[in-house]
């Protein structure tokens, strides 16, 4: 069975563009994959109940093992036709807007939240900044910090920008080993910096988006070992690392009054980026 979340000095390193495009291979499992072999009775939840529903982001509740959890992830699709339905898995404003309402509705009943983060960003084309994709984003991340429930966040693929964010505000942030987290694809970073968006493997590098970078900054609290080849050769030892990993922090958080929660989560995210 897979190792569950290591400390720094276990965890393998890899070559930061090497992350980059494992994170992306097409076959790698993608959020209804882990929900199919982690959660009974899922019953998902479609629509903000403002503009419509959007294919790119999978909400709904359902079991893992004991525990009654919400769950939202973006999902990118397989086929031609499954991408374009899943706008490949960059989340629309109604997304963002539909992730919030199940967080709010776990809250009211009382149900952990994990969300899976598999985005290269959030949808910015003209329709979308029409309804207000910004501001989506800065709500999620302003509601998450005031939800009385424990919220673990796993990622999963690629964790790109604000795309990433708007469901990662988390009391405990995972990433699996062959993924990455960063404030801009790489491509894009290399088109600002250096007008060359060849000049992706140097971009990666220079972000530290790596598990290993992100560990190291204190952005997250663990890395989740993937099986040998990464998780896209072995979808069932996958799920199991991330299954024990869920259900430890799960065990961690249950005990704690949603003040408590609210609070510590509060100082984590305060404490990132502080000057030693």
């Amino acid at each position: 069975m897979p190792e569950s979340a290591s400390a720094p000095g276990e965890v393998r390193r890899h070559d930061p563009w090497d992350i980059v495009t494992a994170a992306r291979h097409p076959q790698r499992p993608y959020t209804l994959d882990y929900v199919q072999r982690l959660l009974e009775r899922f019953v998902e939840v479609h629509g903000d109940r403002r503009f419509g529903d959007d294919g790119a982001m999978v909400t709904g509740m359902g079991f893992l093992e004991d525990y009654p959890v919400a769950l939202i992830g973006q999902q990118k699709g397989r086929t031609a036709a499954e991408r374009r339905e899943r706008n490949f898995g960059m989340a629309r404003p109604e997304g963002y807007r539909k992730a919030l309402r199940v967080m709010q509705m776990a809250a009211r009943f009382g149900r952990p939240i994990i969300t899976f983060i598999d985005t290269p960003g959030a949808d910015c084309l003209e329709d979308s900044e029409s309804r207000g994709i910004s501001e989506a984003i800065a709500a999620n991340q302003r509601d998450m910090f005031a939800l009385p429930v424990p919220v673990i966040t796993m990622v999963i693929g690629e964790g790109g920008s604000g795309g990433g964010i708007g469901i990662g505000v988390g009391d405990r942030v995972y990433m699996l080993e062959y993924t990455y987290y960063s404030v801009i694809m790489p491509e894009a970073c290399a088109a600002i910096l250096w007008r060359d968006p060849s000049l992706n493997r140097q971009a990666a590098e220079a972000l530290k988006l790596t598990a290993n970078d992100a560990l190291d900054l204190g952005l997250i609290d663990g890395i989740v070992l993937e099986p040998p080849g990464g998780a896209h050769m072995d979808y069932e030892g996958a799920a199991t690392a991330v299954r024990v990993q869920l259900l430890a922090a799960l065990e961690e958080l249950k005990g704690k009054t949603g003040e408590e929660l609210m609070a510590a989560r509060y100082e984590k995210f305060r404490r990132m980026g502080a000057p030693e």
